[in-house]
């Protein structure tokens, strides 16, 4: 491999700037292992198990583009000696089919006109550079150059990768944190003694019915505004209390000690620790998308616009489960005495699966990043106006897509996710334990604990 690339061999290089070149990159490489063992140890030293975990699937992801990187730099001379026939690089191509002048000229990329015809203004990679001589007719495989282009891809969806999930569990815990005031009162109001809390009440005046119960025809109407809750990351305190109680009297034997906050925490950060991961059924899907990146295709607007898509529906229907809820409730009673019953149960979410919900947020998650780490790898190693970016008036809407899908995730989907969720028939026993679900509540008669529901729902 030594020699390879028309410049200077490795014969030819002083010593001292191999070494220094090594003394960098070693450098480098321990100042980030020991960053990130620090941040280890900060997160385990605070109890942070799920974030600590998904830190070391982080690694493990790291280590594994590393090692694709390090086969790739191993093969790639002898990959690119491999020789096929010359029709096999006329179709499918990313910038279309331009008739090279000789055999050994390969061209790198295109630059697209403000019409939206290619011109060749871009560099060429020669076959002097270490291609493979190839008999007439056939033509390498591979170029050395598009190798060294897959290794950037390969460190830059690294890089994007970390980055994404760090805004996204920032984002969420954000969101999250202001739903800590709600918890605080409730707990506060459940302290209080209140000699007129079995009253009969009108269960229409309750503010949780009153936000999500429109009637029993109003399934369109609620499907409409719970897209727009959604794209908000509305989650009112009447929505919280009501999930809360309800998962409290199942769960928790009506102990209102319970801090639902701590475990619904602790649960969001377990569902980060798992759409953290890059699944072999993702790696496959990058895999198709580079196998189809054909001009004209535009693949990657076509996938960040079903992701985008997907976003929504799930979303939508997190929100919608909300609602049902509620109507569950409002269609049984009339007027309540002390307390509304809502009972989680798993025949709210599809195919009777909350954990559905959890792998198409996955999913979301790493195509959004997948899509952000090749908007910047095709910038920095083709340059914006390049062919294989694209034609403009695509470009700039993948851009936006990106972004809200972005903030729409990590400030609102995930963390609905995390609630809602609560409401099927399964919990994190490992949390509930943290939370004190299951420790002796405050000596008081059964039916007192039941009278505390009716304030409680009122929103007051």
């Amino acid at each position: 491999m030594g020699g390879g690339g028309g410049g200077i061999s490795f014969e030819g290089t002083p010593s001292w700037i191999v070494g220094l070149i090594v003394f960098v990159i070693v450098g480098v490489s321990l100042v980030v292992e020991k960053l990130i063992h620090h941040l280890g140890v900060k997160l385990q030293h605070n109890e942070k198990k799920h974030l600590y975990e998904a830190l070391v699937k982080i690694k493990d992801e790291l280590m594994l583009l590393g090692f694709v990187s390090l086969i790739l730099a191993f093969l790639q001379d002898k990959i690119g000696k491999v020789c096929v026939p010359d029709f096999f690089l006329h179709f499918w191509l990313p910038c279309g089919f331009v008739p090279r002048k000789n055999k050994h000229e390969f061209p790198a990329h295109f630059q697209v006109t403000s019409s939206g015809v290619l011109s060749n203004r871009g560099r060429h990679l020669l076959s002097a550079g270490g291609a493979a001589s190839c008999p007439e007719g056939k033509v390498p495989f591979i170029s050395l150059g598009v190798l060294h282009d897959l290794h950037y891809l390969i460190f830059i969806l690294a890089v994007v990768h970390v980055i994404t999930c760090t805004v996204t569990v920032l984002l969420g815990e954000i969101q999250i944190s202001q739903w800590w005031k709600w918890e605080e009162d409730i707990r506060k109001k459940n302290q209080l003694a209140d000699a007129n809390k079995a009253k009969v009440i009108d269960i229409r005046s309750l503010t949780f019915i009153k936000e999500r119960f429109e009637g029993v025809d109003a399934n369109k109407r609620n499907y409409v505004s719970n897209f727009f809750k959604h794209l908000c990351g509305i989650v009112t305190q009447a929505d919280y209390e009501a999930m809360r109680f309800g998962f409290v009297l199942t769960h928790c034997h009506g102990n209102q000690r319970f801090n639902f906050h701590r475990y619904i925490v602790y649960a969001y950060e377990g569902d980060f620790e798992e759409v953290v991961s890059i699944s072999w059924f993702l790696w496959l899907l990058v895999v198709i998308s580079l196998s189809l990146n054909v001009a004209g295709w535009h693949i990657y607007m076509w996938m960040l616009t079903t992701a985008l898509i997907l976003l929504l529906v799930v979303g939508t229907k997190l929100q919608q489960v909300i609602t049902e809820l509620a109507t569950h409730v409002a269609q049984r009673h009339t007027v309540i005495v002390g307390d509304i019953s809502i009972k989680p149960s798993d025949e709210y979410f599809w195919f009777q699966q909350p954990k559905i919900f959890l792998f198409f947020i996955h999913c979301v998650i790493f195509l959004n990043s997948y899509s952000l780490a090749i908007f910047f790898w095709v910038v920095f190693t083709f340059g914006f106006h390049s062919c294989v970016m694209g034609e403009a008036k695509y470009v700039y809407p993948r851009i936006v897509i990106m972004v809200i899908i972005q903030a729409i995730i990590s400030y609102s989907t995930l963390p609905l996710y995390a609630i809602v969720t609560q409401m099927g028939g399964s919990y994190n026993e490992e949390a509930m334990s943290r939370s004190d679900c299951w420790s002796s509540p405050t000596p008081e008669p059964e039916e007192s604990v039941e009278k505390h529901a009716a304030v409680e729902m009122t929103g007051k």
